[in-house]
Formats: C-alpha cells, sequence, structure tokens
C-alpha cells in the first residue's frame, strides 16, 4: 500500500505485511521537503489559505503540486470570474456600442482597473500596501498616453469614486465597537481629535507660506491629509495579533475606534470647506448653514440607522442582503443626494453615523460584532471598489507638469506634520494604561494616509469645477499633496508598524480557560488571546486528508491484531 504524496510530507512506504493474520511491519519513512528555500516561501505566500477541503480532478495534485501551483479551487473561481467578466462586457458591447470595445474610452477604463488589481497584487507579495501599487499604474497610465477621460466619461468616474466613499465609510461605521467606545469614549476622543486638529494646522500653515495656498484651500488640505488610514496596517495588525502582541490592552481595537472618528472629522471639515470655497452663498450663511449641515448628517445617521434596525424583520430568512441593500441604498442617497442641496457635508457624515448606528442595534439584537455578514459584503465591496478607486486617483497626477521645488517642498510638509502628530498623540495618551512604547506604536500606525486622501482629494477638483482657473489650479495642488502622502506614508507606515511591533508591544499569554476564536470574517477587532493552534492552519487538501485517512486506517488495523 502506497499513501498519497503532498508538499509537506511525502511518505515514500508504508507497507503491511501480515502473516497468519499479524502486522509484523509498519514503516513510515518521511522524506520531508525543503522549506527553506526563497521559491517556496515565496510560492506559499502567493498562495491563498482556504478553508475546509475541497474537490480536485484526480491527477491535480500531481500535476500542481502545492505551494507552486495554486489548488483547483482558486483555478476555479479565477475561471469563473473571468468567464462571468467577458460575459458582462459583452452585454456592456451591445448595449453601450464603439466605447466599450478596444480603444474606447469605457474599455480604457475597465483595462485601467484590471491593471491597478494586477499591481496591487504584486505589491501585496512585497508585503507591501497593494494601494500604492494601484496608483503607481494609475500614474504610469496617465504619463504613458494610455487613458484619456473626457467628456461624459468624467461624470462616470465621478460616480464611481463617490460609490468608492459610500463603501468607505460604511466599513469605517460598521468596524466601531459600540462597546468599546462606550467605556473609552473621552479617551478615544482625545485621541482622535487632539492630534487631528494638530496635524491639519501644521499642514495648513506649512502650504499656507511655503507653497503660497490660500488659507481656505490650505485649511482644507490640512483637513484632508490629517485624516488615517488604519487599512494599510491592519495585515500587519494582524500578523502581530497572531503572535500575540499588543492584545492584552486592545491595542488595535482603539487604533480603529480612533480612525473611525478621526475620518469622520475630516469628512465634517471637507463638506463644510467645499461649501464655503465653491458655494455660491455668502461667508455668513455658510458660517450658519456648517452647524445645520453637521446636524442634519448625524440626524439622517441616527434615523436610517434606526429603520434598518426594524426593516427587515430580524428573523427574516433574507435578512441579510435585505440589510445589505438598505445602508447601501441609504448611503448612495445620502452622499448622492445631499450634494443637490447646499448641505454637502452631511452626506459622508450620514454614511459614517448610519453604519454605525445599524451596528449598534444589531448587536443589541444578538448579531457578533467579529461576525457581522454586512461587513463582510461591504469588504467585499471594497475589493472592487479600491482599484478603481486609487488606479483612477492615479491618473490626477502629470509628471511633466510637476516641479521638484512643489515636490521637495510637498514631502516636506507631510514629514513634519508626522512628527509632530507622533509627538502630540503621545502627549495626550498621557494618564492612560499605555506605557511609553505602545503610546509609540500607535501613533506610529496613524501616520499611514490612504482612502480618505484618494475619495477627497478628487472631490475636491470636482468641485473646483466649472471657477476661476486659479482654484482648480489650487485644487489640483491638494490632489497632488494627497497623492504624495499616501505614497510617501502608506508603504513607510506598513513596514515600520511590522518591524517595530515586536519590539514595542507586550506579548500576551494564552489563557487555558478561553481561547481566541476566528469568525468567518476576521477583524481588527476580534482580538482577545492567542491560540497558536490558529497560526498552523493550512488547506488541507484531498491528497492530505487521504493521506490521514490511510495512516488512521493502518494504525486501526495495527491495534486490532495486536
Amino acid at each position: 500500500m502506497t499513501s498519497p504524496k503532498n508538499s509537506t510530507e511525502y511518505i515514500s512506504a508504508i507497507n503491511v505485511k501480515q502473516t497468519g493474520g499479524e502486522v509484523y511491519e509498519f514503516n513510515f519513512s518521511p522524506n520531508i521537503e525543503k522549506k527553506n528555500s526563497w521559491w517556496y516561501i515565496f510560492c506559499l505566500k502567493c498562495r491563498q489559505k482556504e478553508v475546509g477541503p475541497g474537490w480536485e480532478p484526480k491527477y491535480w495534485s500531481k500535476t500542481c503540486p502545492h505551494p507552486y501551483c495554486p489548488s483547483f479551487r482558486q483555478v476555479a473561481r479565477i475561471m469563473a470570474l473571468l468567464i462571468t467578466v467577458v460575459l458582462f462586457w459583452g452585454v456592456v458591447i451591445t448595449v453601450i456600442g464603439a466605447d466599450a470595445k478596444p480603444g474606447g474610452q469605457l474599455f480604457n477604463i475597465a483595462v485601467l482597473v484590471i491593471s491597478a488589481y494586477l499591481g496591487g497584487w504584486v505589491l501585496r507579495m512585497l508585503t507591501l500596501p497593494a494601494l500604492v501599487g494601484m496608483l503607481l499604474v494609475g500614474i504610469f497610465y496617465q504619463n504613458a498616453g494610455l487613458i484619456s477621460i473626457e467628456g461624459k466619461y468624467k461624470g462616470l468616474v465621478s460616480v464611481l469614486r463617490k460609490i468608492a466613499l459610500v463603501v468607505i465609510f460604511t466599513r469605517a461605521g460598521l468596524d466601531l465597537d459600540p462597546v468599546a467606545l462606550k467605556k473609552l469614549y473621552c479617551r478615544v476622543l482625545i485621541l482622535a481629535l487632539v492630534p487631528w486638529f494638530f496635524e491639519a494646522a501644521v499642514i495648513a500653515v506649512i502650504v499656507y507660506y511655503l507653497l503660497s495656498i490660500p488659507w481656505p484651500f490650505a485649511i482644507l488640505c490640512g483637513s484632508i491629509i490629517a485624516a488615517v488610514a488604519p487599512a494599510v496596517v491592519v495585515p500587519c495588525l494582524f500578523r502581530l495579533r497572531s503572535k500575540g502582541y499588543g492584545v492584552a490592552k486592545g491595542i488595535p481595537t482603539l487604533i480603529i475606534a480612533v480612525a473611525g472618528i478621526d475620518d469622520a472629522a475630516s469628512v465634517i471639515a471637507f463638506g463644510v470647506g467645499t461649501s464655503m470655497l465653491f458655494g455660491s452663498n455668502t461667508v455668513t450663511h455658510d458660517l450658519l448653514l456648517s452647524p445645520i449641515s453637521i446636524a442634519v448628517g448625524i440626524m439622517y445617521g441616527i434615523v436610517w440607522g434606526f429603520i434598518v434596525k426594524y426593516f427587515p424583520e430580524r428573523s427574516d430568512p433574507y435578512v441579510v442582503p435585505l440589510r445589505i441593500m438598505m445602508l447601501t441604498c441609504g448611503g448612495l442617497l445620502a452622499v448622492l443626494g445631499f450634494e443637490e442641496t447646499s448641505l454637502e457635508g452631511a452626506g459622508p457624515l450620514a454614511v459614517i453615523i448610519s453604519a454605525f448606528t445599524s451596528m449598534y442595534f444589531w448587536t443589541k439584537q444578538g448579531w457578533n460584532i467579529e461576525n457581522n455578514p454586512v461587513a463582510t459584503a461591504f469588504e467585499i465591496f471594497w475589493m472592487i471598489c479600491e482599484p478603481v478607486l486609487f488606479g483612477l486617483t492615479g491618473t490626477q497626477i502629470i509628471l511633466n507638469q510637476l516641479e521638484i521645488r512643489f515636490v521637495t517642498t510637498a514631502i516636506a510638509c507631510v514629514i513634519i506634520a508626522i512628527v509632530a502628530r507622533i509627538c502630540v498623540t503621545i502627549i495626550a495618551a498621557t494618564g492612560s494604561s499605555l506605557n511609553f512604547k505602545e503610546k509609540l506604536f500607535i501613533s506610529l500606525s496613524w501616520m499611514a494616509k490612504a482612502s480618505v486622501q484618494a475619495a477627497l482629494g478628487p472631490a475636491v477638483l470636482e468641485a473646483s469645477s466649472g471657477h476661476s482657473e486659479v482654484n482648480v489650479g489650487h485644487a489640483q495642488m491638494i490632489v497632488t499633496l494627497c497623492i504624495i502622502s499616501i505614497l510617501l506614508t502608506a508603504p513607510a507606515g506598513a513596514i515600520i508598524v511590522s518591524l517595530l511591533g515586536p519590539k514595542l508591544l507586550t506579548k500576551a499569554k494564552p489563557n487555558s480557560n478561553e481561547q481566541w476564536r476566528r469568525g468567518p470574517r476576521p477583524s481588527i477587532r476580534d482580538i482577545t488571546l492567542y491560540n497558536e493552534d490558529e497560526e498552523n492552519d493550512t488547506y488541507v487538501s484531498n491528497d492530505q486528508l487521504e493521506c490521514d485517512k490511510t495512516k488512521t486506517d493502518i494504525v486501526e488495523i495495527q491495534n486490532e491484531r495486536i
């Protein structure tokens, strides 16, 4: 009898020889494959972690060994997606016509999005944030002359950005833990608003004096760039979490909670600033309208979250898809609808509040915040929106129009603001239970910029269209500053957090009475205690299951004979 082979354990011989009904030889001679080669490690990293066994063709494991080739499940998934995309694109061509064919604007946008996704995948394999690769692909396409967005497709791109904005802030609202915020609301508010305000002020002062941007645009620029992006460091935090770092004091919970409030502050400032800069009303009218806009956004979010609590009914078998549709449509209506009024700033704020309010009521109804299927759906939506948002944002940069002085000054502005924020964050955390190393870690984790800058920066440029060329020029400078801040801080933040996390955070010890349980949706909040078995979970192929079954059967035979 010969057992199946797999990449982690080769069983060269499993011999069961029987004489007179007795087993007298039972020999396993494993030949363990080398796992030190860079090629093996790289292939293992590329191969995604699968959940549960799956069906494979008879000779798949022999012709496509693990981990050098993907599993059949992965190949089948990619093929299903490709076939679906081709069929969908065929429908688009029949409806739209020439613009969807090769060479048309819509076709070029689609190719850009796919290329941005591939560029992000490459950087993800290098343990860098995927969004940086997506931005670089967009910059390359624009400066290589591979894409030109004109006419009605500018409106399409604007709508796509707003959809991405809804997904971003819905995820932010769903990731806020109501229980944690209730317990630590005072500390969270201080750590969110004080460093945000200080960084926004530093950026505004620097760009005003060094880049000669008028005060209104400088303040708007500071409020956008001051937003943090924990999504950049979340993968790093997952790896640290799996080893028990920082879980005892709930540091990742603090990071995500502060980031949500921080982003909400940027959204409020963006709405107020754009209405004052590009609105047709007087300054006095705008100043009076700003608190009304904030109040309307909060009220809309609370009311919509209260509606989603009761409709659909909690025991409805279709409750999950209905809640997803309700939350999505409510967010889109808020962002697109309030733009038609003079309350533009109310839209994004309403999206965050409605998602948070909904999550609060759902937890009261028995939903686990870590296993929330609605949040899982929006994570899938973000996988689609991320290359769209960052790829299209990269097309805003035209390299031959950039001056060296402007770029170097912009980099200096970002660095100075980040250093100032780190210092202020450490000071603001004084009096908490965190030690100095932990304060330094959370301040470094809040240095990364990403989603908010990519969404709100181009939105300023869109709002300036139709105004004077001077205003459009200042808006373009804000977009460039946002992109430079992403390219500078996103990879640096991920690398710094990965390297310094084990040195700055305390490692928790496992508790035998209570173990951390992974839900179906890994979340930055599902952090309690470290379970070593979780780290060693890997995809179990059919060959591995058959091999284990073979060994079990032989052991049972041996025991029976003895």
